[in-house]
C-alpha cells in the first residue's frame, strides 16, 4: 500500500503577497507536461504515455530511449524540490555483496570527475536536499534532490558519470569492499586482518538480530534464484569477491538497457532528457541485459527451518528470546490491483488492536511483539506475507503455529467489519492529501520494485482507480477478502515457518568462523605476497590521507544562496484562555493540531515515567470508548494521534530549557469535531486501570527499545555523551537514552504493574492541564475560524482539568510567544544557571561486534554569535583530536569555508511542509527574524572566526566534554579508572 506522505498541488495564492505567483501557476509544471503527445520525439526519447494523476497533483510522462531502450518516467508537479534517480536491476547469484560493493565503488571517482570521492565532496558543493544510494535485493538506486536548477544540472552530471563511467580502481575496491591488511597498516609485524567499508558495515548489519532474521527469511522463502543470496554481502562470503568480478558485474548490469530513470518536480523535462542523452546514453548501443528474475517455483508442501542469533542482554525477559514466523509466497507484484488488495488485506489482518492477529497473538502476551518481519512485503518480484511473534518461550512455538492457523480459519469464516475497511480507505485518503517535503523520493521508492520487474509505474500512481476497483469487488462479492485469505493462506503450500533462538556461543562461533576464513586466505601466502599486502596498505593509507583535488567537480557559489528567507506569517490568539498560534497554509483540506503541555509542575520522581505515559495515553481508551473502539475511531476520523516527550534547549542560554509533552494530530476538515472529541475523552477520562492492556503496551515498547540499540547505537551514544554537559542533555538521557531503555526493562520484569497503574493518573493531572498549555493550528484560511471555535469548545469541556499547580523548580523564566508583545502569552522555561557541567566517560558493554563512539562538547546556544562558526564533528576519538588540531591550525582555504557554508545552508534551507510551517517558532521560540540573523552570521563567517572558535570550544583540556562508547567487551576500558562501565 502507498504508505508515504503525499504533498499537494501548490495553491495559486501566495502568502508572501507576491502577486506574480498567480500568473506563473496558469502554466504549471503539470499543465505543461499534459501538452506532450504519445509518439513525440524528444532528445533521443519517444513519449509512450501521458497521464494526469489528479490524486497526487501530477502529470506522468512515460518515455523510452530509442537507441538503448532505457525506460524513463517523469512526474511533473508544482514542487520546487526536484528529484532525479536512476536504478538498475541488479541480480547477484552469490552472497559476495557485489551490488552493494559496486554501489560504493562507483561513487569513488569517474572519467569526468576522477577525484577520489566526488560523491562526498558534492555534499559540500551543492544545496542538495538529499543525496544517497541504495542497494535492495534486486535493484540499486541512485537518487538526489535539490531546489536549485543549476545544482540539479551539476548533480545530474556527477551522478551520470559515476554510474555509467566509473573509474572502478582496484584501490577503491580494497577500500570499499574488502582487503587483507596489517592490523596496524604502518607495522608489518602486526597480524593480517580483514578490512573494508562494506565488510565492516555488513558485520554490523548481521549483529542486529532483526535484520539477521529478515535476511534468512527471504533467503529461505525464495531459495531458487537471486533472493536466496545476500545482495548486501554476507561477511564471510565478501572476501570471495574479486576486483575483476566487480568490473564484470558493472559492465553487464550498469547499462542503459538495464536502467530506469525517474525525474520529479517543476523543472522542464526537455532539459533533463537533453543532458542525459548528451552526457551518457548517446555513448551506448542496446544490449540484452538478461537480468530478469524468474518466478520462484512453488512448493508442494510447507517447509520449516531454524536459525541462531546472539542473546540480547536488554531483552525484556532473558528466558523468552525465541522468534517464530510463518511466511507465505503470494503473487507477482506487477499485478497492481492484486498487490493493492493484498496490502490492504495485510493491514486488516495485523494492524492495530482490532486486527485478528493482534487479538490472537499479542494480547495473550505469549510474546513481546510481532516478529521483526510482519505483514505484506512487495519488495521482491513475488510478494510475501509474514506473521509471527518475537520474545516467546521455546515451549510456546507449537502454540503460536496453531494460533496462526486458527486465526486464518476464523478470518475465512467471519471476514472483517465494514467499519475497519472504511477506516483503512480513509487512511489512504489522508496519505494522498498529506504533504511531505520529500515527496519525490517517496514516489521513487514506491514505484521502484514493481517497475524494476516491468510493472506499469503510471498504473501504480493512479491509486483512486485501485480504490474504486476494490470497492466494486467488495460490492459484487461480500466474501471477496475472505476468498483471498482462503486462496493465499489456507490453501497455499508455499509456506515457510522459520524459528530463531539465541545461542550463548553465537558471537564466539562467528569470530571463529571469521578467523578460519582469514587463515584460509593467509595460508600459502609467500613473503613476497605479505610484502605486497603491506605496501598496498601503505599506498591506500597515503591515498586516504592525501588532500583531494576536487577542482574538476562542478560547484555552486555562496552567491547562489538566497540572502533572505521567506517569512511565515502567524497570528497569536487565545481559545478558552489558552494561547494559540494560527498559521494559514495550503494544507489541501487537512487540519494539523499541536499542543505543548508543560512538565514544570511534575515531581522529579515521575520524570522517568513520562515516555511510558506518552506511549500509552492514546492507546488505553477514554470516555465511553474502550481501547479497541478508540483505535477504530482514530483510524476512521484522524490521520493519527500521538503524544511525545519534548526537551527544548533555549535559543539564548545553554542552561535554560523547556520541558513538556507534545500532543499531535491531524484530520480532514470534515472530521474536526470528531478529532477534538477523541482528545476530550483522553483529557477528561482516560482509562488507566486495564493492567492487562498496559502490560501488552509495556512489553511492546520495551522490545522496540531493545531492538533499536544496535540500529541506532550512535544516537544512544550521543544522548549519553551529552548528559552531563547541560540540564537539557540530562533530561534527554532520562527520556530517550540508555537510562530509559534500562528503566523499561525493569518495568517488564515487574510481576505486578499496579504501582505503574497508580502512577499514570498522577502524571496526567500535571500534564493535561489547560493552564500549562499552548496550541498551534495549521489549516487553510477558510477553516481557521471554524477550528478556533472548535478549540474554544474543547477547552470549555476539559475545564475540570484546570488546577493551579506550582512549578517544582522555582527558577522559571517566562519568554513571550510573540517577541514584539512582551505583555502577551509566554513560554515557561526552566532555568538551572547553577548547573555544573562535568566530564564523563561511559562504556556500555553490548552484545554486538561493532563500537558506537561519540564525543560531545559543550558549546553555545543558537543566538550566540559563535553558533554559526562551530566546526564540531563526531568521529572516533583519536580522529576527533586530530580534527581539533587541524581546525586550530587554520589549515583550510576559503574554498573549504565556502563549501562548508553550502553544506550548512543545504540543511538550513531544507523544504518545510505546510503542516510544519511556523513550528520552530511554536516549539523553540525561534522566529523568522532570529533565523535571518543567524543566516547573516553564517554568510559572515571568516577564516579567523573558525580558528578562534576551534581554540575556544574544541581545544582539548579546555572544554567540558562527554564520551560514550557502546560496544563489545573492552579490557583496556575496564582497566582504566577514568571510565564508568555499565
Amino acid at each position: 500500500m502507498f504508505r508515504q506522505a503525499v504533498r499537494q498541488e501548490l495553491r495559486c495564492l501566495s502568502f508572501s503577497g507576491r502577486r506574480h505567483t498567480w500568473r506563473l501557476k496558469s502554466t504549471s509544471a503539470r499543465e505543461r507536461a499534459l501538452q506532450y503527445q504519445p509518439g513525440q520525439k524528444i532528445h533521443g526519447f519517444t513519449v509512450k504515455e501521458v497521464a494526469a494523476v489528479p490524486d497526487l497533483f501530477l502529470t506522468a510522462v512515460k518515455l523510452a530511449h530509442d537507441k538503448t531502450g532505457a525506460q524513463y518516467l517523469h512526474a511533473a508537479r508544482d514542487d520546487s524540490n526536484n528529484l532525479f534517480s536512476v536504478q538498475f536491476r541488479t541480480t547477484p547469484m552469490d552472497s559476495t555483496g557485489v551490488p552493494h560493493i559496486l554501489e560504493h565503488t562507483v561513487l569513488c571517482g569517474s572519467e569526468k570527475y576522477p577525484c577520489r570521492d566526488p560523491f562526498f565532496k558534492m555534499l559540500n558543493r551543492s544545496l542538495s536536499t538529499f543525496m544517497n544510494a541504495f542497494t535492495a535485493s534486486d535493484y540499486t538506486m541512485y537518487p538526489f534532490s535539490t531546489q536549485n536548477s543549476k545544482d540539479f544540472q551539476n548533480l545530474l552530471s556527477v551522478y551520470l558519470d559515476a554510474v555509467f563511467f566509473p573509474c572502478l580502481r582496484e584501490q577503491d575496491f580494497w577500500q570499499e569492499g574488502w582487503r587483507l591488511e596489517n592490523e596496524i597498516p604502518t607495522d608489518p609485524s602486526t597480524p593480517l586482518v580483514f578490512k573494508g567499508v562494506v565488510f565492516n558495515e555488513m558485520k554490523g548489519a548481521f549483529s542486529d538480530n532483526e535484520r539477521l532474521y529478515a535476511q534468512h527469511l527471504q533467503n529461505k522463502l525464495y531459495p531458487d534464484h537471486t533472493y536466496s543470496v545476500v545482495s548486501g554481502g554476507e561477511p564471510l562470503a565478501i572476501p570471495d569477491l574479486t576486483w575483476e568480478q566487480l568490473r564484470q558485474f558493472h559492465a553487464t548490469h550498469y547499462h542503459p538497457s538495464n536502467a530506469r530513470f525517474f525525474t520529479y518536480g517543476d523543472l522542464p523535462l526537455e532539459q533533463h532528457l537533453k543532458q542525459i542523452e548528451e552526457e551518457a546514453l548517446s555513448k551506448f548501443e542496446r544490449i540484452n541485459p538478461n537480468t530478469e528474475v524468474p518466478p520462484q517455483p512453488h512448493w508442494t508442501s510447507p517447509r520449516e527451518d531454524h536459525v541462531s542469533c546472539s542473546p540480547d542482554a536488554l531483552a525484556p525477559d532473558p528466558a523468552r528470546q525465541n522468534t517464530l514466523c510463518m511466511s507465505y509466497l503470494l503473487g507477482d507484484i506487477t499485478d497492481t490491483f492484486e498487490g493493492f488488495t493484498l496490502s490492504l488485506l495485510s493491514s486488516l489482518m495485523i494492524s492495530g488492536p482490532n486486527s485478528p492477529f493482534y487479538k490472537a497473538l499479542i494480547e495473550p502476551k505469549i510474546g513481546t511483539d510481532f516478529s521483526s518481519v510482519v505483514g505484506y512485503d512487495g519488495s521482491t518480484k513475488e510478494a510475501s506475507f509474514s506473521v509471527g511473534l518475537q520474545g516467546i518461550a521455546e515451549h510456546d512455538t507449537e502454540r503460536v503455529k496453531q494460533l496462526i492457523s486458527q486465526t486464518i480459519n476464523d478470518i475465512i469464516e467471519n471476514g472483517f467489519e465494514e467499519e475497519r475497511v472504511e477506516a483503512l480507505l480513509h487512511k489512504i485518503e489522508i496519505q494522498m492529501k498529506h504533504q511531505s517535503t520529500n515527496f519525490g523520493l517517496s514516489l521513487a521508492s514506491y514505484i521502484a520494485s514493481s517497475w524494476n520487474h516491468d510493472g506499469d509505474p503510471v498504473e501504480l500512481l493512479q491509486i483512486s482507480d485501485s480504490v474504486a476497483k476494490f470497492r466494486q469487488a467488495l460490492s459484487e462479492n461480500p466474501r471477496f477478502l475472505q476468498d483471498k485469505v482462503k486462496h493465499y493462506f489456507k490453501e497455499n503450500t508455499h509456506r515457510l515457518t522459520l524459528t530463531m533462538s539465541p545461542d550463548q556461543a553465537y558471537l564466539e562461533k562467528q569470530a571463529k568462523a571469521e578467523e578460519e576464513k582469514l587463515q584460509r586466505k593467509i595460508h600459502g601466502l609467500s613473503d613476497g605476497d605479505r610484502k605486497e599486502i603491506y605496501e598496498n596498505g601503505l599506498e591506500l593509507l597515503a591515498a586516504q590521507s592525501k588532500t583531494q583535488d576536487a577542482s574538476c567537480l562542478p560547484a555552486l557559489k555562496v552567491s547562489d544562496i538566497e540572502p533572505t528567507i521567506p517569512f511565515t506569517p502567524v497570528q497569536i490568539g487565545t481559545a478558552g484562555g489558552v494561547p494559540v498560534q494560527y498559521c494559514e497554509q495550503p494544507t489541501n483540506g487537512l487540519v494539523y493540531f499541536r499542543a505543548m503541555c508543560s512538565l514544570n509542575t511534575l515531581p522529579e520522581d515521575l520524570k522517568l515515567y513520562v515516555p511510558l505515559f506518552c506511549t500509552v495515553i492514546t492507546k488505553m481508551g477514554g470516555g465511553a470508548l474502550d481501547y479497541r473502539q478508540q483505535a477504530q475511531l482514530m483510524e476512521l476520523r484522524t490521520g493519527g494521534m500521538s503524544v511525545s516527550p519534548q526537551v527544548i534547549p533555549d535559543s539564548t542560554q545553554l542552561d535554560v530549557y523547556e520541558q513538556g509533552v507534545l500532543l499531535l494530530s491531524s484530520c480532514l476538515e470534515r472530521n474536526l469535531p470528531h478529532m477534538f472529541q477523541l482528545w476530550r475523552d483522553i483529557f477528561n477520562s482516560p482509562h488507566f486501570d486495564n493492567e492487562e492492556r498496559l502490560r501488552v503496551l509495556v512489553m511492546m515498547s520495551a522490545q522496540e527499545l531493545a531492538n533499536g540499540i544496535s540500529y541506532s547505537g550512535h544516537l544512544y551514544a550521543m544522548t549519553r555523551a551529552g548528559r552531563h554537559l547541560s540540564p537539557a542533555g540530562d533530561l534527554q538521557e532520562t527520556f530517550g537514552g540508555m537510562e530509559q531503555v534500562k528503566f523499561m526493562k525493569r518495568i517488564t520484569e515487574m510481576s505486578d504493574l499496579s504501582q505503574v497503574v497508580r502512577t499514570l493518573p498522577r502524571i496526567k493531572k500535571h500534564i493535561l492541564n489547560p493552564d500549562s498549555m499552548r496550541c498551534a493550528i495549521n489549516a487553510t484560511p477558510q477553516k481557521l475560524t471554524d477550528t478556533a471555535a472548535q478549540l474554544e469548545s474543547f477547552f470549555k469541556e476539559v475545564a475540570e482539568n484546570r488546577k493551579e499547580r506550582k512549578p517544582v523548580s522555582p527558577n522559571i523564566i517566562e519568554r513571550p510567544l510573540d517577541p514584539l508583545d512582551e505583555s502577551g502569552p509566554s513560554r515557561k522555561l526552566v532555568s538551572e544557571l547553577n548547573f555544573q557541567p562535568c566530564q564523563m566517560k561511559t562504556f556500555f558493554q553490548m552484545p554486538f561486534p561493532v563500537n558506537f563512539v561519540c564525543k560531545t562538547i559543550r558549546t553555545v546556544p543558537f543566538t550566540h554569535e559563535d553558533y554559526a562558526r562551530d566546526p564540531n564533528s563526531v568521529q572516533t576519538l583519536s580522529a576527533f583530536y586530530r580534527g581539533i588540531d587541524w581546525a586550530k591550525s587554520g589549515q583550510f582555504t576559503q574554498q573549504d569555508i565556502d563549501e562548508a557554508k553550502l553544506a550548512v545552508f543545504s540543511a538550513v534551507d531544507s523544504p518545510v511542509a505546510p503542516a510544519d510551517k511556523g513550528m520552530s517558532r511554536f516549539l523553540s521560540g525561534v522566529t523568522d527574524e532570529m533565523k535571518q540573523s543567524h543566516r547573516e552570521r553564517l554568510f559572515a563567517v571568516s577564516h579567523k572566526n573558525l580558528v578562534d572558535v576551534a581554540e575556544r570550544y574544541l581545544s582539548a583540556g579546555r572544554r567540558t566534554h562527554g564520551v560514550t562508547i557502546l560496544g563489545p567487551e573492552n579490557e583496556t576500558i575496564r582497566k582504566d579508572p577514568s571510565w564508568i562501565v555499565k
